[in-house]
C-alpha cells in the first residue's frame, strides 16, 4: 500500500485545545443515572449512594465538564422536583424516553457527583424551554448560584447546599428543532425565547456562559437556516451554538461508517461558516464558537422500538450497545476531527457517560467496566492537551456510498506546553495495514516514548460482562523516529497513538 504522508511544524496550528472538548453528559434516560453513576446499596456505593466503582472509571477516562440533566429529558424537567429532602419529591412521568423519573438524583446529588469527580469536572447545565421558559430559568439560577439572602438561595441552603453551585455554564434547551421534542418550536419562536432567556440570566450574572440550540444534525430539512434565524436573534447574547451527530452503519455499508467523521467535520465546518456569515451580516467581531454537546457512534435504529415498547417502568435498560473495535476506531476517528477543529469546538460532550451509548457499563450489584469507546477518549484526554498542529495528510484513498472518496488516513497532532507531541491517528482500511511517514519541521524532538494501537484480529471483538478486557490497547512495535521523520505501520482498522519527545 502506499505511504501515507504529513507534516509537523510548530509554525503551523489550528489552536489550543480547550479543556471543555473532553466533556460528558449525564442525562435521566435509562440506567444511566439509577444504577449507573447512584445506585445506594451497591458494594461500591459511598455514604451518598454513588458508585465508587464507576467514579474511578470516570476519572481515568477524564471527563471534563459534564452536561445535566438533558437531552430530551430537560424539556419536560421541572428542577424544583429535584431538590429537597429525597422523600418528598415527586415521581414524574417522563415524556422523552416514556419512563417514570423518580427524582432520587438530583440538583444536589449531581454536585456533589462532579465534586467527586474531581476539580477538572464542570457543571454543564440546561434549562427548560420546551414546556417551561425564562421564569423558571431565572429561578433555578437563583437557586444555584446566588450566594445568599433570597427565597431560593437560602432556600438552597436550608437543603444543605450553603455554597453556591457556580455554574458557568448553561445550555438553552435542547434540540428545539427537533419534532420530536416536547415544546418543539420554529426557529423564530426558538430564538425569540432564547434570547428572552439569555438577556434575563445576564441581568443576574453577566459572566455566565450560554449555549443556544444548533441544529440536531446536518440532515435536518431546517440546517443551516436555523442557526441564522436563531443567531440573527441571539448573536450579541450567546457565546456557543450547539452541534449533535450520531453515528452508524446503514444497510450494511461499513466503509461509509468508517467515514462518518467526514460528515462530522463538514458539519462543524458548514456551522462554522453559518455563524460567521451572521456575524458578517451584523458587523460583529464577537466569533460564535461551537459546543458539540452530543457526539458518538449509536445505533439509533433500534431506539425507536426500544422506546415504544415501554409502559413508564423506573431506569429500564435503553441505548445499552455493546461497542466493537471497529466502532471504537469510527470513534476515535471523531475525536480527531474535534481535535482538528479545536480553534472553534471549544465544547465537546461525548453522549453519555454510563450505561446509555456509553464508555462504562455496570451491572446493577455488580462490576462496572471499560467499553472498547474508552480507551480512545481517555487517551485524547490525557495526551490531547495543548496546541492542535494543521495536519494536512496526502493519503492512499478509498470510495464509500455516502461520502465519495475518503482517506485511509485519519489524523491529527497535539503539542503540549512541553514541547512533546501526540500523534493520533487512524488507519480507516480493513485490509492492510497504512505505512506512516512524517515529516518533523522546527520541533525538537528526538525519541518515540510509545506507540500504542487499538485493533484486533477480529474487529467485532468487543468487552462484555463475560470479558471485561477482550479489547485493550496493545503496544507496536517498529515505530522509528531517526533524522526527522517519523515512520510506523498503522494496523488494519486502528486506532493510534504516537508520543514522541
Amino acid at each position: 500500500m502506499r505511504t501515507a504522508r504529513f507534516t509537523l511544524d510548530p509554525a503551523f496550528t489550528v489552536g489550543a485545545v480547550n479543556p471543555r472538548l473532553f466533556g460528558s453528559f449525564v442525562e435521566h434516560l435509562g440506567r444511566c443515572v439509577y444504577t449507573g453513576v447512584f445506585e445506594p446499596g451497591h458494594p461500591t456505593a459511598d455514604a451518598e449512594g454513588l458508585r465508587q466503582d464507576v467514579l474511578e472509571l470516570v476519572r481515568e477516562l477524564g471527563v471534563t465538564a459534564v452536561r445535566y440533566p438533558g437531552g430530551n429529558f430537560v424539556s419536560g424537567y421541572k428542577w424544583e422536583d429535584s431538590v429537597g429532602p429525597v422523600e418528598d419529591r415527586p415521581r414524574r412521568l417522563d415524556l422523552a424516553w416514556r419512563s417514570t423519573e423518580t427524582n432520587r438524583f438530583g440538583l444536589s446529588e449531581y454536585i456533589a457527583f462532579l465534586k467527586k469527580i474531581g476539580p477538572q469536572a464542570e457543571p454543564m447545565m440546561a434549562v427548560n424551554l420546551g414546556t417551561r421558559g425564562v421564569a423558571e430559568a431565572l429561578e433555578l439560577q437563583e437557586y444555584a448560584n446566588h450566594p445568599s439572602g433570597t427565597a431560593l438561595s437560602d432556600l438552597r441552603a436550608e437543603h444543605g447546599d450553603k455554597a453556591p453551585f457556580g455554574i458557568r455554564l448553561w445550555c438553552l434547551g435542547n434540540e428545539m428543532d427537533g419534532p420530536w421534542q416536547t415544546g418543539h418550536k420554529t426557529a423564530e419562536e426558538y430564538g425569540r425565547v432564547a434570547a428572552e432567556t439569555a438577556r434575563a440570566m445576564r441581568q443576574i450574572d453577566p459572566d455566565v456562559e450560554l449555549v443556544a440550540c444548533g441544529s440536531s444534525g446536518q440532515s435536518m430539512e431546517t440546517f443551516a437556516e436555523w442557526e441564522a434565524t436563531v443567531l440573527k436573534e441571539t448573536y450579541d447574547l450567546v457565546d456557543h451554538i450547539s452541534l449533535h451527530a450520531y453515528y452508524e452503519p446503514h444497510d450494511g455499508d461499513v466503509d461509509s461508517f468508517l467515514a462518518s467523521a467526514v460528515d462530522m467535520e463538514s458539519f462543524i465546518e458548514n456551522v462554522v461558516a453559518t455563524c460567521d456569515h451572521v456575524g458578517a451580516r451584523l458587523k460583529s467581531k464577537k466569533k460564535i464558537n461551537l459546543s458539540f454537546d452530543e457526539w458518538n457512534v449509536w445505533y439509533m435504529t433500534k431506539t425507536q422500538a426500544e422506546v415504544s415498547a415501554l409502559d413508564w417502568p423506573e431506569a429500564p435498560r435503553l441505548l445499552e450497545d455493546n461497542y466493537s473495535v471497529m466502532d471504537a476506531v469510527v470513534f476515535g476517528s471523531l475525536l480527531i476531527a474535534l481535535l482538528r477543529h479545536a480553534d472553534r469546538v471549544t465544547v465537546a460532550c461525548l453522549a453519555q457517560l454510563v450505561n446509555v451509548i456509553a464508555p462504562i457499563m455496570t451491572e446493577p450489584g455488580g462490576p462496572a467496566w471499560r467499553q472498547t469507546t474508552f480507551f480512545p477518549f481517555s487517551q485524547a484526554s490525557k495526551y490531547g492537551r495543548g496546541e492542535v498542529l494543521d495536519v494536512r495528510v496526502d493519503s492512499p484513498t478509498y470510495d464509500t456510498a455516502k461520502y465519495g472518496e475518503a482517506d485511509l488516513l485519519h489524523a491529527t497532532a497535539v503539542r503540549a506546553e512541553d514541547g512533546s507531541v501526540t500523534v493520533f491517528a487512524v488507519n480507516r482500511s480493513r485490509t492492510g495495514a497504512l505505512p506512516l511517514e512524517v515529516a518533523l519541521s522546527g520541533l525538537e524532538l528526538t525519541e518515540v516514548v510509545e506507540h500504542s494501537a487499538l485493533a484486533d484480529a477480529d474487529p467485532d471483538a468487543r468487552n462484555t460482562l463475560a470479558e471485561p478486557e477482550r479489547v485493550v490497547p496493545h503496544p507496536v512495535d517498529g515505530t522509528s523516529l531517526r533524522d526527522g521523520r517519523l515512520t510506523a505501520a498503522l494496523e488494519p482498522l486502528s486506532w493510534n497513538v504516537i508520543r514522541l519527545r
